[in-house]
Protein backbone atom coordinates (compact mmCIF):
# COMPACT_ATOMS: atom_id res chain seq x y z
CA UNK A 1 0.00 0.00 0.00
CA UNK A 2 1.62 3.95 -1.00
CA UNK A 3 2.37 5.57 2.13
CA UNK A 4 -0.07 8.03 0.56
CA UNK A 5 -2.72 5.82 1.56
CA UNK A 6 -1.71 4.61 4.58
CA UNK A 7 -1.90 8.16 5.83
CA UNK A 8 -5.07 8.59 4.46
CA UNK A 9 -6.35 5.63 6.41
CA UNK A 10 -4.86 7.27 9.48
CA UNK A 11 -6.48 10.73 8.96
CA UNK A 12 -9.51 10.05 6.52
CA UNK A 13 -11.27 6.97 8.06
CA UNK A 14 -13.73 7.06 11.32
CA UNK A 15 -16.63 5.37 12.93
CA UNK A 16 -19.81 6.73 13.13
CA UNK A 17 -19.57 7.24 16.94
CA UNK A 18 -16.90 9.77 16.62
CA UNK A 19 -19.10 12.29 15.56
CA UNK A 20 -22.44 12.09 18.16
CA UNK A 21 -26.00 13.32 16.52
CA UNK A 22 -25.83 16.49 18.95
CA UNK A 23 -22.24 17.37 17.68
CA UNK A 24 -23.63 17.31 13.85
CA UNK A 25 -26.82 19.12 14.22
CA UNK A 26 -25.44 22.25 15.95
CA UNK A 27 -22.66 21.97 12.78
CA UNK A 28 -25.84 21.89 10.29
CA UNK A 29 -27.32 24.71 12.75
CA UNK A 30 -23.60 27.38 12.37
CA UNK A 31 -22.71 26.18 8.45
CA UNK A 32 -26.63 26.17 7.35
CA UNK A 33 -26.28 23.59 5.03
CA UNK A 34 -29.03 21.10 3.91
CA UNK A 35 -29.09 16.96 3.62
CA UNK A 36 -31.53 15.26 0.86
CA UNK A 37 -31.12 11.17 1.71
CA UNK A 38 -32.54 9.53 -1.62
CA UNK A 39 -33.13 6.19 -1.74
CA UNK A 40 -32.96 4.44 -5.75
CA UNK A 41 -35.59 1.42 -5.32
CA UNK A 42 -36.49 -0.85 -7.88
CA UNK A 43 -39.49 -3.85 -6.25
CA UNK A 44 -38.06 -3.13 -2.81
CA UNK A 45 -41.76 -3.32 -1.21
CA UNK A 46 -40.42 -5.73 1.66
CA UNK A 47 -37.58 -3.23 3.00
CA UNK A 48 -38.07 0.54 1.95
CA UNK A 49 -40.73 1.02 4.26
CA UNK A 50 -38.86 0.33 7.21
CA UNK A 51 -35.66 2.54 5.91
CA UNK A 52 -38.12 5.54 5.65
CA UNK A 53 -39.75 4.71 8.89
CA UNK A 54 -36.25 5.09 10.64
CA UNK A 55 -34.58 7.63 8.83
CA UNK A 56 -37.79 9.62 9.31
CA UNK A 57 -38.09 8.72 13.19
CA UNK A 58 -34.40 8.83 14.21
CA UNK A 59 -33.37 12.10 11.53
CA UNK A 60 -35.91 14.17 10.68
CA UNK A 61 -37.43 15.02 14.45
CA UNK A 62 -37.49 18.76 16.30
CA UNK A 63 -34.97 17.44 18.32
CA UNK A 64 -32.42 15.77 15.50
CA UNK A 65 -33.75 18.06 12.38
CA UNK A 66 -30.91 16.21 10.56
CA UNK A 67 -32.07 15.33 7.48
CA UNK A 68 -34.24 17.91 5.24
CA UNK A 69 -35.64 15.88 2.68
CA UNK A 70 -36.45 11.81 1.85
CA UNK A 71 -37.12 11.13 -1.29
CA UNK A 72 -37.89 7.36 -2.38
CA UNK A 73 -36.79 7.45 -6.67
CA UNK A 74 -38.61 4.61 -8.09
CA UNK A 75 -37.03 2.78 -11.41
CA UNK A 76 -39.65 1.40 -12.40
CA UNK A 77 -41.29 -1.15 -9.30
CA UNK A 78 -44.04 -3.51 -10.23
CA UNK A 79 -44.51 -4.05 -6.66
CA UNK A 80 -46.11 -1.88 -4.14
CA UNK A 81 -42.65 0.38 -3.47
CA UNK A 82 -43.81 3.72 -3.78
CA UNK A 83 -47.18 3.12 -1.87
CA UNK A 84 -44.93 1.30 1.13
CA UNK A 85 -42.52 4.26 0.94
CA UNK A 86 -45.33 7.28 0.74
CA UNK A 87 -47.28 5.55 3.61
CA UNK A 88 -43.78 5.53 5.33
CA UNK A 89 -43.22 8.76 4.88
CA UNK A 90 -41.13 9.81 1.71
CA UNK A 91 -41.41 11.68 -1.26
CA UNK A 92 -42.08 9.16 -3.87
CA UNK A 93 -40.42 10.56 -7.50
CA UNK A 94 -41.32 7.67 -10.24
CA UNK A 95 -37.71 7.83 -12.28
CA UNK A 96 -39.25 8.73 -15.79
CA UNK A 97 -41.04 12.00 -14.34
CA UNK A 98 -37.75 13.17 -14.15
CA UNK A 99 -36.24 15.11 -17.21
CA UNK A 100 -38.72 13.59 -19.41
CA UNK A 101 -37.40 14.90 -22.69
CA UNK A 102 -34.18 12.44 -21.88
CA UNK A 103 -35.85 9.29 -22.55
CA UNK A 104 -34.56 7.26 -19.31
CA UNK A 105 -32.80 4.01 -19.31
CA UNK A 106 -32.69 1.39 -17.21
CA UNK A 107 -29.98 1.21 -14.19
CA UNK A 108 -29.09 2.26 -10.69
CA UNK A 109 -26.73 5.51 -12.19
CA UNK A 110 -30.06 6.45 -14.20
CA UNK A 111 -32.07 7.33 -11.07
CA UNK A 112 -29.06 8.58 -8.97
CA UNK A 113 -28.28 11.00 -11.48
CA UNK A 114 -31.78 12.01 -11.84
CA UNK A 115 -32.07 12.37 -8.39
CA UNK A 116 -29.87 15.66 -8.60
CA UNK A 117 -32.95 17.44 -10.72
CA UNK A 118 -35.57 16.59 -7.77
CA UNK A 119 -33.62 17.16 -4.29
CA UNK A 120 -32.39 20.02 -2.99
CA UNK A 121 -30.33 19.54 -0.43
CA UNK A 122 -26.25 20.46 -0.28
CA UNK A 123 -25.44 17.20 0.98
CA UNK A 124 -26.62 14.36 -0.78
CA UNK A 125 -26.89 10.97 0.58
CA UNK A 126 -27.46 7.86 -1.32
CA UNK A 127 -28.70 4.70 0.91
CA UNK A 128 -29.75 1.32 -0.60
CA UNK A 129 -33.08 0.14 -0.39
CA UNK A 130 -32.70 -3.41 0.12
CA UNK A 131 -31.51 -3.18 3.21
CA UNK A 132 -32.36 -5.27 6.50
CA UNK A 133 -32.62 -4.51 10.01
CA UNK A 134 -31.47 -1.32 8.56
CA UNK A 135 -30.01 1.48 11.19
CA UNK A 136 -30.51 5.45 10.25
CA UNK A 137 -26.74 5.52 11.76
CA UNK A 138 -26.05 4.99 7.93
CA UNK A 139 -26.95 8.26 7.27
CA UNK A 140 -26.06 10.33 10.27
CA UNK A 141 -22.47 8.39 10.35
CA UNK A 142 -21.19 9.51 6.12
CA UNK A 143 -23.19 12.77 6.30
CA UNK A 144 -21.06 13.74 9.69
CA UNK A 145 -17.57 14.40 8.58
CA UNK A 146 -19.26 16.32 5.29
CA UNK A 147 -20.86 18.51 7.93
CA UNK A 148 -17.97 19.00 10.56
CA UNK A 149 -15.03 19.06 8.07
CA UNK A 150 -14.99 21.88 5.20
CA UNK A 151 -12.55 20.13 3.58
CA UNK A 152 -13.76 16.64 2.84
CA UNK A 153 -16.11 16.36 -0.44
CA UNK A 154 -17.22 12.85 -0.32
CA UNK A 155 -17.47 10.13 2.15
CA UNK A 156 -18.40 6.27 1.91
CA UNK A 157 -19.93 4.03 4.42
CA UNK A 158 -18.08 0.55 5.44
CA UNK A 159 -19.40 -2.33 6.95
CA UNK A 160 -19.13 -5.83 7.90
CA UNK A 161 -20.97 -7.53 5.22
CA UNK A 162 -22.38 -11.16 6.20
CA UNK A 163 -23.00 -13.44 3.55
CA UNK A 164 -25.98 -15.00 4.56
CA UNK A 165 -27.19 -18.56 4.03
CA UNK A 166 -30.60 -20.58 4.53
CA UNK A 167 -32.89 -18.79 6.64
CA UNK A 168 -30.76 -15.74 6.98
CA UNK A 169 -27.89 -17.43 8.60
CA UNK A 170 -24.66 -15.95 8.46
CA UNK A 171 -21.71 -17.94 6.34
CA UNK A 172 -19.01 -19.02 8.51
CA UNK A 173 -16.96 -16.28 10.66
CA UNK A 174 -16.49 -12.87 8.91
CA UNK A 175 -18.94 -13.97 6.71
CA UNK A 176 -18.02 -12.20 3.05
CA UNK A 177 -16.69 -9.18 4.22
CA UNK A 178 -16.53 -6.95 0.74
CA UNK A 179 -19.00 -8.68 -1.55
CA UNK A 180 -17.81 -11.01 -3.98
CA UNK A 181 -17.69 -8.62 -7.51
CA UNK A 182 -15.91 -6.01 -4.63
CA UNK A 183 -12.95 -8.94 -4.16
CA UNK A 184 -13.05 -10.60 -7.49
CA UNK A 185 -12.87 -6.90 -9.38
CA UNK A 186 -13.24 -3.97 -7.98
CA UNK A 187 -10.82 -4.14 -5.67
CA UNK A 188 -8.15 -5.62 -8.07
CA UNK A 189 -8.77 -2.80 -10.48
CA UNK A 190 -8.42 -0.19 -8.02
CA UNK A 191 -5.22 -1.20 -6.53
CA UNK A 192 -3.82 -1.79 -9.22
CA UNK A 193 -4.82 1.38 -11.79
CA UNK A 194 -6.02 3.70 -8.88
CA UNK A 195 -3.99 2.52 -6.29
CA UNK A 196 -4.88 5.95 -3.91
CA UNK A 197 -8.23 3.96 -3.45
CA UNK A 198 -6.92 0.79 -2.12
CA UNK A 199 -7.97 1.96 1.49
CA UNK A 200 -11.32 1.78 0.71
CA UNK A 201 -12.99 -1.33 2.37
CA UNK A 202 -16.05 -0.72 0.41
CA UNK A 203 -15.51 0.71 -2.75
CA UNK A 204 -18.71 -0.48 -4.60
CA UNK A 205 -21.17 0.15 -1.53
CA UNK A 206 -24.59 1.91 -2.09
CA UNK A 207 -24.32 4.05 0.74
CA UNK A 208 -22.22 7.16 -0.01
CA UNK A 209 -22.81 10.85 0.85
CA UNK A 210 -21.06 13.95 -0.93
CA UNK A 211 -21.34 17.76 -1.49
CA UNK A 212 -24.00 18.83 -4.33
CA UNK A 213 -21.04 20.75 -5.62
CA UNK A 214 -18.93 17.34 -6.70
CA UNK A 215 -21.88 15.62 -7.76
CA UNK A 216 -23.17 17.49 -10.20
CA UNK A 217 -19.99 17.79 -11.60
CA UNK A 218 -19.64 13.52 -11.98
CA UNK A 219 -20.83 11.62 -14.95
CA UNK A 220 -22.69 9.26 -14.21
CA UNK A 221 -22.28 5.59 -15.67
CA UNK A 222 -25.79 4.79 -15.97
CA UNK A 223 -25.72 1.07 -14.63
CA UNK A 224 -23.89 -1.56 -11.87
CA UNK A 225 -20.79 0.79 -12.73
CA UNK A 226 -21.87 3.75 -11.15
CA UNK A 227 -20.26 3.62 -7.39
CA UNK A 228 -16.55 2.73 -9.18
CA UNK A 229 -17.04 5.21 -11.40
CA UNK A 230 -17.95 8.28 -9.01
CA UNK A 231 -15.41 7.34 -6.38
CA UNK A 232 -12.51 7.07 -9.06
CA UNK A 233 -13.68 10.86 -11.36
CA UNK A 234 -14.33 11.84 -7.81
CA UNK A 235 -10.57 11.10 -6.78
CA UNK A 236 -9.48 12.74 -10.33
CA UNK A 237 -11.54 16.15 -9.38
CA UNK A 238 -11.07 16.59 -5.73
CA UNK A 239 -8.03 14.47 -4.83
CA UNK A 240 -7.77 11.63 -2.03
CA UNK A 241 -7.81 14.05 1.00
CA UNK A 242 -11.07 14.78 0.03
CA UNK A 243 -12.49 11.25 0.29
CA UNK A 244 -13.26 9.68 3.55
CA UNK A 245 -14.83 6.90 4.90
CA UNK A 246 -17.04 6.12 8.03
CA UNK A 247 -17.79 2.41 9.54
CA UNK A 248 -21.42 2.28 10.27
CA UNK A 249 -21.23 -1.37 11.65
CA UNK A 250 -22.91 -4.29 9.68
CA UNK A 251 -25.20 -4.29 6.41
CA UNK A 252 -27.51 -7.10 5.48
CA UNK A 253 -29.16 -7.30 2.38
CA UNK A 254 -30.56 -8.90 -0.38
CA UNK A 255 -27.82 -11.12 -2.62
CA UNK A 256 -28.16 -11.37 -5.82
CA UNK A 257 -27.21 -15.01 -7.90
CA UNK A 258 -23.88 -15.47 -10.02
CA UNK A 259 -25.20 -14.49 -13.11
CA UNK A 260 -26.28 -10.86 -11.51
CA UNK A 261 -23.37 -10.76 -10.43
CA UNK A 262 -21.38 -11.85 -13.55
CA UNK A 263 -23.51 -8.88 -15.28
CA UNK A 264 -22.75 -6.34 -12.46
CA UNK A 265 -19.05 -7.20 -13.00
CA UNK A 266 -18.88 -7.18 -17.11
CA UNK A 267 -20.57 -3.40 -16.13
CA UNK A 268 -17.83 -2.36 -13.46
CA UNK A 269 -14.78 -3.66 -15.39
CA UNK A 270 -16.43 -1.57 -18.47
CA UNK A 271 -16.44 1.49 -15.98
CA UNK A 272 -12.74 0.57 -15.69
CA UNK A 273 -11.89 0.44 -18.83
CA UNK A 274 -13.37 3.74 -20.27
CA UNK A 275 -11.89 5.41 -17.19
CA UNK A 276 -8.60 4.05 -18.44
CA UNK A 277 -8.44 4.69 -22.38
CA UNK A 278 -11.77 6.82 -22.40
CA UNK A 279 -12.18 4.57 -25.48
CA UNK A 280 -15.08 2.28 -25.92
CA UNK A 281 -15.26 -1.47 -25.50
CA UNK A 282 -14.84 -3.83 -28.86
CA UNK A 283 -17.90 -6.05 -28.41
CA UNK A 284 -19.64 -4.61 -25.00
CA UNK A 285 -21.84 -7.72 -24.48
CA UNK A 286 -21.44 -10.44 -22.13
CA UNK A 287 -22.50 -14.23 -22.75
CA UNK A 288 -23.22 -16.14 -19.89
CA UNK A 289 -24.87 -20.25 -19.89
CA UNK A 290 -27.66 -21.81 -18.02
CA UNK A 291 -28.78 -25.16 -18.35
CA UNK A 292 -31.65 -26.08 -20.20
CA UNK A 293 -33.54 -29.65 -21.10
CA UNK A 294 -31.09 -30.21 -23.84
CA UNK A 295 -27.77 -28.89 -22.26
CA UNK A 296 -26.26 -25.12 -21.87
CA UNK A 297 -28.24 -22.86 -23.42
CA UNK A 298 -25.88 -19.26 -23.73
CA UNK A 299 -27.69 -16.11 -22.77
CA UNK A 300 -26.71 -13.14 -23.95
CA UNK A 301 -27.25 -9.78 -22.63
CA UNK A 302 -25.42 -6.02 -23.29
CA UNK A 303 -23.02 -4.34 -20.91
CA UNK A 304 -24.54 -1.18 -19.49
CA UNK A 305 -22.57 1.42 -21.77
CA UNK A 306 -24.16 4.43 -21.59
CA UNK A 307 -22.91 7.69 -19.08
CA UNK A 308 -25.37 10.80 -18.48
CA UNK A 309 -22.96 13.49 -18.69
CA UNK A 310 -22.39 16.09 -15.06
CA UNK A 311 -25.91 17.54 -14.05
CA UNK A 312 -24.26 20.87 -14.13
CA UNK A 313 -24.41 21.01 -17.92
CA UNK A 314 -28.53 20.03 -17.59
CA UNK A 315 -30.51 22.95 -18.95
CA UNK A 316 -33.38 22.23 -16.44
CA UNK A 317 -30.43 21.61 -13.79
CA UNK A 318 -29.67 25.24 -13.89
CA UNK A 319 -32.97 26.50 -14.41
CA UNK A 320 -33.79 24.87 -11.35
CA UNK A 321 -30.84 25.85 -9.58
CA UNK A 322 -31.13 29.48 -10.54
CA UNK A 323 -34.86 29.27 -9.50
Amino acid sequence: MLEEVERWLAARSWAAADRPLERLVEAKRQTGRTVSVVLPALDEEATVGAIVAAIRADLMTGEVPLVDELVVLDSGSTDRTAEVAAAAGARVVHRDAVLPRIPALPGKGEVLWRSLLVTGGDIVCFVDADLREFSSTFVSGIVGPLLTDPEVEFVKAMYDRPLETGAGRAAGAGGEQGGRVTELVARPLLNLHWPQLAGFVQPLGGEYAARRSLLERLPFPVGYGVELGLLVDALHTVGLDALAQVDVGVRRHRHQDGQALGRMAAAIYRTAQLRLARGHLVRPRLTQFERGEDGFVPRTTAVDTEERPPMAGIPEYAERRAA
